[in-house]
């Protein structure tokens, strides 16, 4: 008995649909959305001739998982700077350790809320685009909302972090990891660039307070640098 070509049919067309959802899952997926890893930042000051631009360091070191990042920056290996920001606890820890100094200071929601106030900006997206890092990024425009006549371009990308990892920043609202922007923190505005990704288990005890640095306030913190 001759097989039935309705059958034959039937069973060609599931064959090439499920082909189809194998390619589609192997070639539509991108390798490089990660929420977990680590970022390399070139960094510079946006006035070099600022009292504290010859101390800060050349690059800064981002681990990100989910919604917690640590940025880390170090001169000459002896003054180190690091800020925790918690989306899920809305809290931005601010640590310093130099020498014997090991100080950290914690800001509420309202406290960043304030000290962005101080760096307001306005921005709008483009519909252009640069690659950093290997990330093909949009370009947003910023000006200060204080002083319209100072503008420049920053860069984020979707494809790593949280949708809400700016949140707490002045940058809030924009979907996806800075890649290259502006910030303004002790008194000192640095540009941040983006110049490598790396895709890395970040454990979680790295968005923690250690143990043996001292809880004081922000004010505390101010005086280390104002020494300089």
């Amino acid at each position: 008995m001759k097989p039935n070509n309705t059958i034959y049919k039937i069973a060609f067309s599931v064959i090439l649909v499920a082909a189809m959802f194998v390619f589609w899952d192997c070639t539509g997926k991108n390798d490089k959305i990660i929420n977990e890893g680590i970022i390399e930042f070139d960094v510079s000051a946006v006035d070099p001739n600022h009292p504290w631009a010859g101390m800060i360091p050349s690059t800064a070191t981002l681990k990100f998982k989910d919604d917690k990042f640590l940025l880390e920056m170090s001169t000459m290996g002896m003054f180190t700077t690091m800020f925790i920001c918690n989306q899920e606890n809305k809290t931005l820890t601010q640590m310093v350790k130099f020498l014997d100094i090991k100080q950290a200071c914690i800001e509420n929601e309202s406290d960043i809320n304030k000290e962005n106030l101080g760096y307001k900006i306005k921005w709008e997206e483009t519909k252009e685009t640069k690659t950093l890092a290997g990330y093909k990024c949009k370009k947003i425009k910023v000006e200060m909302a204080g002083d319209p006549s100072v503008k420049f371009d920053a860069y984020y990308t979707g494809e790593m972090g949280s949708e809400n990892v700016n949140n707490l920043s002045p940058y809030n609202g924009v979907k996806g990891m800075l890649m290259q922007y502006r910030l303004k923190k002790m008194g000192l505005e640095l540009q941040f660039t983006a110049k490598s990704v790396k895709s890395a288990d970040v454990t979680d005890n790295i968005f923690e307070i250690p143990a043996y640095f001292k809880i004081v306030n922000k004010a505390e913190i101010e005086k280390i640098f104002q020494q300089f």
